[in-house]
Parts: C-alpha cells; sequence; structure tokens
C-alpha cells in the first residue's frame, strides 16, 4: 500500500476568509534571498560583461525595502500572535526556513558593502552570530531523536546550508582579523551537516512517497549545497581549484535534474515558490564566476542562460506574490 505523502508545512493553522497578519509565512523571506542574490549576480555581470550597472543596484534596493517590510510585518505577526510564531518556529519543516531570514541579513550585507563597509560588517556580524545560533538550535532538536522520517524534507538544509552564507558573504578580512577563522567555521558546519542531512533526505525522497505538490518547488533547495560550498569555497581560498570546479558542475547537474520536476504544469503558486530562487540565485553566481575564469564561450553561455532564467523567474514571482498580496490571500 502507498504510503501518505507529507502534507505541506503550510498552513500550520487552518485557513480562513479572514486575512490575517498571523498567517504571514516566514517561508516569504525567501523572496529576499533570491532577490539579494540575482542583484550580486547582476553585478558580477557589469564586472565580466559590461552589463548596466544600475540593475544590481536597483534590485539590491528592492531586496532591501522587501526585506525590511517583511521584518515589520513579522515582527507584528510575533507581538499580536506568538502562538503563532511559536508554532511555526517548532514545526519540524516549517522552522527551518526561519534560516532563510539569517540568510536574507547575511546577503544584505554584500548588497550594501559598497555604499557602507562599517554597516555591512556590522550587519554581516550579526547574521553571522544568528546564523550560528539558528544552526546549533535545529540540530540539538534533531538529535533529541523521534523524528519522523517523513519530515526529512529539502527545507531541513537551509540552516545548516545558512553557515556556508556566511563564508560567502565575508568581505572584511581586513577590517577584522577574526574573520578567516570564522569563515573556516563556518564552512566546517555547513559542508559536514550538508552531507548528512543529505543522506538523510535523499533517502526519504528515495523510499518514501513523493513530496506534496505544495512542496515541489523545494527540490531546488538541494542544488545549493553544492553552489553555495562553490561561493564559500573559492572566497576562502581565493580562487577557483579543480574541487571548486567539481562542486560547480554538480550544482548544475543537480539543476539540469531537479529543473523538469519543479517547472512542470500542475504545481499551484503559492510563496513556496519562493524556495528555488536562492539556489537559482547561488547557482546563476557560481556559474559567472567559472565563466569569468575559464573565459569559454559554452561556460559564458550557461552563466547567461542562468542569469537569464532567474531573472525571468523572479520576475514572475514577485509579480503573482503581489497580485496574492493586494487581493487578501497571502493572509489567508
Amino acid at each position: 500500500m502507498q504510503s501518505k505523502s507529507l502534507d505541506p508545512p503550510f498552513p500550520i493553522f487552518h485557513p480562513s476568509d479572514e486575512a490575517s497578519i498571523r498567517n504571514l509565512p516566514v517561508n516569504l523571506f525567501a523572496s529576499v534571498m533570491g532577490l539579494a542574490g540575482l542583484a550580486l549576480a547582476w553585478r558580477l555581470a557589469h564586472g565580466s560583461l559590461g552589463a548596466p550597472a544600475l540593475i544590481g543596484e536597483a534590485i539590491g534596493a528592492i531586496a532591501l525595502g522587501v526585506f525590511l517590510l517583511l521584518a515589520f510585518g513579522y515582527a507584528v505577526k510575533l507581538a499580536r500572535h506568538p502562538q503563532a510564531v511559536h508554532a511555526e518556529f517548532h514545526h519540524p519543516v516549517t522552522g527551518n526556513f526561519f534560516g532563510t531570514i539569517v540568510i536574507s541579513i547575511l546577503l544584505l550585507s554584500s548588497v550594501i558593502a559598497p555604499y557602507s563597509a562599517s554597516g555591512a560588517r556590522a550587519v554581516w556580524a550579526l547574521g553571522a552570530l544568528a546564523t550560528f545560533a539558528l544552526s546549533f538550535f535545529v540540530i540539538l532538536r534533531l538529535l533529541k531523536g523521534h523524528v519522523d522520517t517523513s519530515h526529512a524534507v529539502p527545507a531541513w538544509l537551509i540552516p545548516g546550508v545558512a553557515t556556508l552564507d556566511i563564508a560567502v558573504t565575508a568581505g572584511h578580512e581586513g577590517a577584522m582579523a577574526w574573520t578567516a577563522e570564522l569563515n573556516l567555521l563556518a564552512a566546517a558546519v555547513g559542508a559536514v551537516l550538508a552531507l548528512v542531512l543529505l543522506v538523510l533526505i535523499i533517502g526519504r525522497l528515495v523510499h518514501q512517497a513523493p513530496l506534496a505538490p505544495a512542496m515541489t518547488p523545494s527540490l531546488m533547495i538541494l542544488v545549493a549545497p553544492f553552489a553555495v560550498g562553490f561561493l564559500a569555497y573559492t572566497n576562502i581560498t581565493g580562487g577557483v581549484d579543480r574541487f571548486a570546479a567539481l562542486l560547480f558542475y554538480f550544482a548544475l547537474f543537480m539543476f539540469a535534474v531537479l529543473a523538469p520536476k519543479v517547472f512542470r504544469r500542475g504545481n499551484a503558486f503559492s510563496p513556496g515558490w519562493w524556495a528555488i530562487s536562492f539556489p537559482m540565485a547561488a547557482l546563476a553566481n557560481a556559474a559567472l564566476k567559472y565563466a569569468q575564469l575559464r573565459a569559454t564561450a559554452p561556460l559564458w553561455a550557461i552563466a547567461i542562460g542562468l542569469l537569464g532564467a532567474l531573472t525571468v523567474a523572479l520576475a514572475v514571482l514577485t509579480v503573482r506574490t503581489l497580485r496574492i498580496a493586494l487581493n487578501g490571500k497571502l493572509f489567508r
């Protein structure tokens, strides 16, 4: 007898016709991750392909504005409906999406770096501290035991991979001598956790029922450990070697495998679709960085294609999210 697929992690509460801030999903912070990653990708395209600088800077400003808006909204939710936030945070699946908040902070430190080095350092330090704290709590919760194996879904990777983003966004070695060691710590934690959790997640995907349709977009998160790992590794080592190339190519392979499963007709839109944004953004950034080094036509074609696909995907997600926000469905 076929086992029942895992129910979507959203909503925790039964939906109603009444729009309420209590229904604002924490996974919507993934939109900030995607937009910030897109901004950084267009910055790379400006430096290597001569793309207009205004594009990346404008997207970065939008990412910052979206973060401030969501942070205000979620703060209101915390003040008015603390039980709803508590339920989200302690949910075995949804709780992992709190990692999108700390990753957003880390990425925004890179977005604002050209405008305020001291501000970027402060934001990055705050993000790094929050990331380590969240990863520690989430892994400690897993090690308590009696975890339902059906809950081993791609979202589990978010808090662990978040530590890799500490190394990705660190650009302050000259100002803070301890950053280099912190980057090594972050890379060690993120790399090992990614490997361990990937084994559990892939085992669940292979041996149990498929994910519920609402969770299908989260499959793209499986690309993140390798794309983000490439960016973290090259930032720590200061160059692209063969090991970095292996990480990039496997990320590209995973994207090719997962894209047909994610981008298919019948998968209804929900805020959970933003789960595709940052893995794709990380892969586009990795592709641009790798193509800049190798400077071959096929690699440039891949990098430009990924940047174009990412831009179109996030534009569609933005429009559709604004639509459900304006008609109230986002808060039901």
